[in-house]
């Protein structure tokens, strides 16, 4: 049988689709993954989503959709995680293109469906900010999970929407989404992490990160993106609820709002429309920011000063765990040396290390 997951934000969830794929339907069943090829600036330093022009070596499914093999490759300078996701994991990955707004994405999944004709279609979202009504404080990135709800709400098939770790991405509080979170389908475990086994200690995802995290028994205060978001890590973050699909609609202002849009100019408009913002603007400053940075040397000695430094203020604000994201920016360094960082410290100080995360070490 086949099984079609919309990976809701694409980046991490696509990670996290093929997690729950193998826990929610073992390993007996196909899984296709349909998700953006979006995986913000700190992979690919062009901003907002790629299209299929943006990639050599893709393979056509259906005259509107096209698949990502390990072979493909994004066309420089634009990056992407999917042919690498698609040479380690068992699923196929499917490109979800949103340069034609919702109407586009629609046709989209109506052709792979027709095609595929699935046994089951879920919509994924992990942190839930799918649910989020568009003015919330706390809420960043909205419009790649306004557009798939917008799409799926409109498919002539039945779809499953869940939410994967409420409150894991850092957009909305938890207690923000209790009303709307059904019941929990499934509540991930250690064992339920080893589909993913070493993909995060490359992948970039916070909220995966963080999923997977809680599912191996991490509790805390996390710290993450940017801005140092602080996320709870508890007994129920690595809970899988089911949502009804037209209460999240009916929630969603900015999903409602773009569903006849048929190119992504127009999404984003809606978007500074409702939510006073882009999340592609956000993408468009920030990259002109990077571009003006330095790379700077990883010198140990000067890493672990600053690190200890780091680790000192956010201790005074109760946080016992990072992500190697936030340390990567928080340490002035460029995306690019996520990985280098991630090592330097792993190989200095593993016993902080509590994959996939940094835990904050005790004040001396």
């Amino acid at each position: 049988m086949t099984r079609l997951i919309v990976a809701a934000g694409g980046g991490g969830d696509a990670v996290a689709a093929a997690m729950i794929h193998a826990a929610l339907y073992g390993d007996d069943d196909q899984a296709v993954i349909l998700t953006y090829a979006w995986d913000r600036l700190l992979i690919d330093p062009l901003p907002g989503p790629r299209s299929p022009a943006d990639f050599t070596g893709l393979e056509r499914i259906t005259p509107a959709v096209w698949s990502v093999p390990a072979q493909a490759r994004p066309i420089e300078p634009a990056g992407s995680t999917l042919p690498r996701l698609a040479a380690e994991l068992p699923a196929t990955f499917a490109l979800l293109d949103p340069y034609k707004g919702a109407t586009g994405l629609t046709r989209q999944l109506e052709s792979l469906v027709d095609h595929v004709q699935p046994t089951s279609i879920d919509l994924l979202d992990v942190g839930g900010d799918i649910l989020a009504r568009g003015d919330e404080p706390t809420l960043k990135s909205p419009l790649a999970d306004a557009l798939t709800l917008a799409a799926c709400c409109q498919l002539n098939a039945p779809v499953r929407l869940l939410v994967a770790g409420p409150g894991l991405d850092g957009e909305l509080p938890p207690e923000a989404m209790t009303s709307a979170l059904g019941p929990v389908v499934h509540m991930l475990t250690v064992r339920d992490t080893a589909a993913i086994r070493g993909i995060l200690e490359w992948h970039p995802s916070e909220a995966t990160g963080l999923l997977v995290a809680t599912a191996r028994g991490v509790r805390g205060t996390c710290e993450i993106r940017d801005a140092g978001l602080p996320v709870l890590l508890t007994d129920e973050s690595q809970a899988v609820h089911e949502v009804d699909l037209d209460d999240a609609l009916s929630r969603n202002q900015l999903a409602r709002a773009i569903m006849s849009t048929t190119d992504l100019d127009e999404a984003e408009a809606y978007s500074r429309e409702v939510c006073g913002y882009s999340e592609i603007d956000y993408e468009r400053n920030k990259a002109l920011w990077l571009n003006e940075q330095q790379s700077m040397n990883l010198d140990p000695a000067t890493i672990r000063r600053q690190l200890d430094q780091f680790e000192a203020e956010v201790r005074t604000r109760g946080v016992t765990h990072t992500t190697f994201r936030r340390l990567t920016e928080a340490l002035g360094l460029s995306g690019g040396q996520r990985d280098e960082l991630r090592q330097l410290l792993i190989a200095s100080r593993p016993e902080q290390h509590e994959a996939p995360l940094w835990h904050i070490a005790d004040e001396a």
